[in-house]
């Protein structure tokens, strides 16, 4: 009986069947881009943690600062009492992202958070209910947020959900159809335009979220036109614009914020994952005049900025600083990209390459035809590379996408050795006759 296969049945037997699980992958430790399972097997991780990791496992300046803070105060809740790692924790944000002339933040604990408040911020700062999101969004698990997440498997019998949310279609560029941004840009936006006036009047809508790099969703990239019409949009209705950062944020493509690359500023924005280098840590940041809004009482939580969490934030981002991990996020991204074209060129079965930065994945399909989702296929390349000694995890609304979130601290040598793996694992699956008609 293998300690990892134990811990499995404990897991079973203790844990209730709702959290779900994407293998029987067991951890005990980690460092930098590797795991190590109960066993003892190294573990090449191409998910950090569903993209916190971006600073790497356990680095020691991290730790250090977790343990050191640990030591000094453990909490306090800022509703009660001031502390200078929450103040400064903004500070910094505020000095990451500027959101117009003067910029606020607040803190909470998870990216749902994050969301929920954001969404009460837009609401109290325009006076209106109505939020617009779109298809394919992935904004958390809580009634608010899970009411604006797309993909119907993560809402069986959780309804009734939050009324007043309209969605409308993600701007979807898609190689395969021929797709110019341009095209489907303005297109998009005329349909936004429509849905302002048969749909939810302009009047009552609060607040547009959207995910420039959808997550869940499949890493669609949004248009650079559609969302600078967006923008342009909100701002002639008084509408918020809120961008979810919350996958994207903290070098993932490349920039601090995923926003930079469409010089375009959001009026809200949520932050967590990798901003708290392993701790859970979430953040709203927007214009002061905004996040000023909200009443006194209504944001926040008595966890919200723990000191530790606060610490370790402030620790992470000061190395993702020092190594340059927007700089490794281009490197790394053109390097899965060139790699993902290769096999694409090679494999009918993958019928898209897309991401942005470092955040890249490929989409699968059934001999090649991109209407028929191949998430089987998806499901053994995964078991597969896992086999291997790589974890991957899949993603899409149908789940027929494999997206990499590799630690951006990976050497090059170590991303290859995983890209390697991925590569031999898809030859694997894709080149057996009895393929063909596996999805049914």
């Amino acid at each position: 009986m293998s300690n990892s296969g134990d811990l499995i049945r404990r897991r079973e037997r203790a844990v209730c069947s709702g959290v779900s699980r994407m293998s029987d992958l067991t951890v005990s430790s980690a460092q930098g881009a590797e795991l190590t399972d109960l066993d003892r097997r190294p573990i090449l991780d191409f998910a950090g943690g569903i993209g916190v990791m971006n600073v790497g496992h356990c680095d020691e300046e991290v730790v250090r600062a977790i343990r050191e803070q640990a030591g000094e105060l453990l909490h306090a809740s800022i509703h009660v009492a001031t502390y200078e790692p929450y103040v400064a924790l903004c500070e910094k944000l505020i000095e990451l992202f500027p959101h117009g002339d003067r910029t606020k933040a607040m803190l909470v604990n998870t990216g749902a958070e994050a969301i929920e408040n954001a969404i009460k911020i837009a609401r109290q700062a325009t006076g209106r209910a109505g939020v617009i999101c779109f298809t394919g969004a992935f904004h958390g698990r809580t009634l608010m947020a899970l009411t604006m997440t797309s993909k119907v498997s993560y809402k069986i019998g959780c309804g009734p959900f939050a009324p007043e949310v309209y969605r409308l279609p993600y701007p979807l560029v898609r190689q395969h159809r021929g797709d110019r941004e341009q095209e489907v840009a303005e297109r998009e936006l005329s349909r936004l335009r429509a849905a302002l006036n048969d749909t939810v009047e302009t009047g009552n809508v609060a607040a547009i979220i959207l995910e420039l790099v959808q997550g869940e969703g499949g890493f669609n990239v949004a248009p650079k036109a559609y969302v600078r019409g967006l923008r342009e949009i909100c701002d002639e209705h008084g509408i918020v614009l809120i961008i979810d950062e919350v996958q994207t944020g903290f070098g993932r493509t490349g920039r601090w914020a995923a926003y930079e690359h469409y010089g375009v500023t959001p009026d809200l924005s949520t932050w967590a994952k990798s901003m708290g280098g392993g701790l859970p840590i979430s953040a709203v940041v927007g214009k002061a005049e905004i996040m000023d809004r909200a009443s006194p009482g209504t944001l926040g939580g008595t966890y919200g900025g723990n000191p530790v969490a606060c610490a370790a934030a402030l620790a992470t981002i000061r190395r993702m600083e020092t190594l340059g991990l927007n700089a490794s996020a281009e490197r790394a991204g053109a390097r899965i990209r060139e790699r993902f074209d290769t096999i694409a060129s090679r494999v009918p079965e993958v019928t898209d390459v897309r991401g942005l930065g470092a955040m890249m994945a490929l989409e699968f399909s059934q001999q090649g035809d991109a209407s028929r989702p191949a998430p089987s296929l998806v499901k053994n390349i995964i078991s597969t590379c896992l086999d291997r000694g790589l974890v991957v995890i899949p993603a899409g609304v149908d789940g027929n996408v494999i997206r990499i979130l590799a630690p951006l601290v990976i050497s090059e040598s170590d991303l290859d050795r995983g890209l390697d793996i991925l590569e031999a694992s898809i030859t694997t699956h894709t080149t057996q006759p009895a393929h063909a008609g596996s999805e049914g």
